[in-house]
């Protein structure tokens, strides 16, 4: 994966296979202190203890289609390129938090990528979901929470190719408003 809007693809899909009805995702740029931090947080069915002590080993997966499982150890790696690090937090029955720093100015950082197709992605594909997306750059916030929108278009399927156009433009133009890079 070469941008963060993919890693975010990829964990919140297992956040989604786990079961999870809410799904946090919070990204923070600070240039004065040239980081940049993603966390994931759902309310999935977690992880066991010994789960989670292997879960960043590209050898291990709970997945039975595969032997290996590349998501977080790839989001892991892009993080320590970058100058970062990366924690999970599980627990059974309860969810799970992953977070990842980079420095922001590193010049192996990736880029982000086309996070408002990623979040469209998500929305449509999981109409069941609660997303949540905070973006802050320097000091400034985005919010986009798919529960106000449900509110807001009553009958109208999340999933509607209409509601869809509209979701990316309001996520493009957020963005753009408080200077976010993506």
């Amino acid at each position: 994966m070469l941008e963060i809007s993919l890693h975010i693809l990829d964990i919140v899909e297992n956040s989604t296979r786990a079961g999870a009805t809410t799904v946090t995702i919070d990204i923070t740029e600070d240039t004065a202190r040239d980081i940049l931090s993603l966390e994931i947080r759902d309310n999935g069915s977690g992880m066991s203890e010994d789960v989670l002590r292997k879960v960043i080993d590209p050898f291990f997966t709970t997945k039975t289609v595969r032997s290996v499982g590349l998501g977080l150890p790839m989001l892991a790696q892009a993080a320590e390129t970058a100058g970062g690090r990366i924690t999970v937090e599980s627990k059974g029955g309860e969810g799970t938090r992953v977070a990842a720093d980079f420095k922001l100015s590193h010049i192996d950082r990736q880029p982000f990528g086309d996070i408002a197709g990623t979040l469209v992605t998500l929305i449509a594909g999981n109409t069941e979901v609660n997303f949540i997306y905070r973006h802050e750059h320097n000091g400034k916030i985005y919010v986009l929470d798919t529960r106000e929108i449900k509110k807001e278009i009553e009958d109208i399927p999340i999933n509607h190719a209409t509601v869809l156009a509209f979701i990316r433009e309001h996520i493009n133009e957020g963005l753009a408003e408080i200077g976010a890079e993506a």
